[in-house]
């Protein structure tokens, strides 16, 4: 056997890491001393970095198998044994089964050929008008540690895809009891028109998710549809039992697929922190001492402060700390951050218990916090997709209530009066913007030009000041997973005292978003009733009832300058993606995103005007005699 050389120089480090192993709670170090000592995984260290798409089959796979329930049913029906499958396969591609799969028949059609062509089968009657329901019923929910396993693969930066053998019902819906948006790409077959294990629905899934057959995995639980796929070029895991296809997943991938911690990934390339330093500083800081050493993984948000989850024994936290490198002297103020994080708890504001500021850069190269790791439910979607309509309706108002709550406390009392400058809040955040926008500027942006000059004409008269968040949205909030209440308000880096209808109008900017923008998904088109998501108007009647403040005339400026705030913000991202620091595909998007921003605002401000104008006309007819 002519052992490459490569691996033989890895038998020393792997040699290492097993010694270490035992005295550390480290899965990567003990997967890969695993993985280095197995022959038939020599190769394994490069396949992490080539894979770039996994591919889940849904029965079987994400869903329990429908294999035992087709035997239960037909025990339970009193269909001879075995029936079901052996019609499907004596009447082939001209049967029944594959086109309900292609979308040629809907369940209801199929039940009725069905039930035929397995009577033909079985020698006598039989019945299947309910086959396909018994199906769906027993299959019920996704398999959880599948569904982990999904979310922790689409945290590495992996893309995932859902190809399934489906069917359509009676009234045109498809067969998909999961969440779509869990998967980067869903192919069906029902919806396609063609089937497993034809080559071409797998092709088509590969160029849904931009990838190459070497570059992806594939599960399914039907060796035809494991055998096509290899043909392709795919890597292939027959799943048989779900454990141990995970497991097996795990060891390609190099990672744990087993409950991760939502929204986090292995740390990033030069965002590593010193384990040795951070675990003295634990033990002498927090006296915490544990026998497992640290675990630590990175949060995929938190661009501008990284931020990491780190588990130390029994405790859970995570650590928020400055990016390396040269900094602004005001920039990225950590310590800014913990001290109106710790003020805002002291005041009753739901905020994660603070552990300890550090400001000695020889610790981990920059200034840092910890805070106790808070397990809930933070919201992507705005729209709540999945749940019931009055489950969103009590998340919503909790947003809402949680804001007045932030917004009531008392300046003075929390010991903030420097925390930032007092009146004419929104003029000096028009005059950065616009600079900042003037700064970027790449191409005419009409609405912007426009805005420009219009919000400072029309600037408010009257200023409240208070805490403002400066970045306050639903996906900045933890929630209790039963009874919805706010645990936690995150992300306090903007926070400044302002104008609190500042923080209203950027809370309420995605229902007034289209459907089409990536951004996040849309509201504008969306019937807001029906879903049980109550609408800007309400939640902003809501708002001035619980803070005891006067209904607000001129809430479209503050929509117009929040828009406006928005497409400045993007227009930077384009310049900087201009500049060589994104593809050009990304800068066009920044770019049209920017001016889509500004149109949106702009229209803000036309509304404004009108309601400017038609108040002056009911004053001066007023004053008619």
């Amino acid at each position: 056997m002519n052992i490459p050389k490569l691996f033989l120089s890895k038998i020393g480090y792997c040699h290492s890491v097993l010694k270490t192993a035992s005295s550390r709670r480290s899965y990567h170090g003990l997967l890969l001393a695993k993985v280095c000592l197995s022959p038939s995984h020599i190769l394994v260290e490069n396949i992490r970095y080539k894979t770039r798409a996994v591919i889940f089959d849904m029965g079987g796979v994400v869903l329990k198998s429908p294999f035992p329930l087709t035997r239960a049913y037909e025990d339970e029906r009193g269909i001879p044994p075995g029936t079901i499958w052996k019609c499907i396969e004596q009447f082939g591609a001209d049967g029944s089964w594959p086109k309900l799969e292609i979308g040629e028949l809907n369940s209801e059609e199929f039940g009725v050929k069905f039930s035929e062509e397995c009577s033909v089968t079985a020698g006598q009657s039989v019945e299947l008008h309910d086959f396909l329901e018994y199906l769906e019923n027993g299959m019920g929910d996704p398999i959880p540690e599948v569904l982990d396993a999904v979310r922790a693969i689409k945290a590495e930066g992996i893309k995932t895809a859902l190809l399934t053998n489906n069917w359509k019902n009676s009234d045109g819906s498809t067969l998909i009891p999961i969440d779509q948006s869990i998967f980067d790409v869903v192919v069906e077959s029902a919806v396609a028109g063609i089937n497993k294990p034809n080559p071409v629905i797998y092709n088509k899934c590969l160029n849904a998710l931009g990838v190459k057959a070497e570059d992806a995995i594939f599960l399914d639980d039907i060796g035809s549809n494991i055998k096509t796929a290899k043909s392709l070029g795919i890597r292939c895991i027959k799943v048989e039992n779900i454990p141990a296809s995970l497991a097996q997943l795990e060891q390609i991938l190099q990672f744990s697929l087993s409950n991760p911690i939502p929204e986090t990934k292995g740390v990033r390339k030069g965002m590593e922190i010193s384990e040795r330093n951070l675990e003295k500083y634990i033990q002498n800081t927090l006296k915490i001492h544990s026998h497992t050493g640290l675990h630590i993984r990175q949060f995929a948000h938190g661009q501008s402060n990284p931020t990491y989850y780190i588990e130390y024994g029994d405790m859970k936290a995570v650590l928020r700390k400055k990016p390396p490198g040269k900094l602004l002297p005001s920039a990225h103020a950590i310590e800014r951050e913990y001290r109106v994080m710790s003020a805002m708890k002291e005041a009753g504001v739901p905020i994660p218990t603070l552990l300890s500021l550090c400001e000695d850069s020889s610790i981990l190269g920059t200034p840092f916090y910890l805070m106790k790791y808070v397990d809930g439910n933070v919201y992507k979607n705005p729209l709540l997709p999945d749940m019931p309509a009055e489950k969103r309706r009590r998340i919503y108002h909790n947003l809402a209530d949680t804001l007045c709550n932030i917004h009531s406390v008392n300046i003075d009392n929390a010991d903030l009066t420097d925390f930032g400058k007092y009146g004419n809040y929104v003029e000096r955040q028009v005059i950065t913007w616009s600079r900042q926008y003037k700064a970027t500027e790449t191409h005419n942006i009409p609405a912007m030009n426009r805005l420009i000059e219009w919000l400072p004409q029309h600037l408010p008269k009257n200023e409240s000041t208070v805490v403002v968040h400066g970045d306050y949205r639903l996906d900045n909030l933890i929630f209790h997973p039963e009874t919805d209440e706010v645990l936690a308000v995150l992300d306090w880096e903007l926070s400044t005292l302002g104008d609190p209808l500042s923080d209203l109008a950027y809370m309420g900017i995605a229902h007034y978003l289209p459907k089409n923008i990536p951004i996040l998904p849309g509201m504008a088109e969306k019937d807001l009733e029906r879903l049980g998501i109550p609408s800007m108007k309400e939640l902003m009647h809501r708002y001035c009832s619980k803070t005891n403040t006067a209904e607000v005339s001129n809430f479209n400026f503050y929509m117009a300058f929040t828009f406006f705030r928005v497409a400045s913000i993007l227009q930077g991202v384009f310049k900087r993606s201009k500049m060589g620091q994104a593809s050009s595909a990304s800068a066009n998007a920044a770019g049209s995103l920017a001016e889509q921003m500004a149109d949106i605002g702009w229209n803000f401000a036309c509304k404004e005007g009108f309601r400017v104008f038609n108040d002056s006309n009911r004053i001066l007819l007023k004053g008619k005699p």
